[in-house]
């Protein structure tokens, strides 16, 4: 198995910038306001799609309930959104590929 090396989003800007020949500066404003965007329309109820790479969507999670084991009570979780990525086909399967 390989080890683990994650990207944080300093480093991905760095990398871009390397790739692309534009400012990091530049770079991270793209990137911010990007994520910032996803945000605001998923806060608003939208699903963000992008073709190649995949969709930002919205997730129901139904009403359960749940048990606190410590005070040994019972509480009921309403049913609520979450937010969740879906990769495009040709995404995921590149990464079931890279073993």
């Amino acid at each position: 198995m390989k080890p683990k090396n994650n990207m944080t989003k300093a480093e991905i800007v760095a990398q871009i910038s390397r790739q692309s020949g534009i400012e990091k500066t530049v770079v991270m404003t793209v990137v911010e306001s990007f994520m910032e965007n996803v945000k605001e329309s998923m806060v608003a109820g939208n699903e963000v799609f992008l073709r190649g790479f995949g969709s930002f969507i919205i997730k129901r999670r139904a009403e359960k309930t749940a048990r606190n084991i410590s005070k040994n009570t019972t509480i009921k979780i309403p049913a609520h959104n979450i937010p969740a990525f879906k990769p495009a086909k040709a995404f995921l399967n590149a990464v079931k590929e890279n073993k």
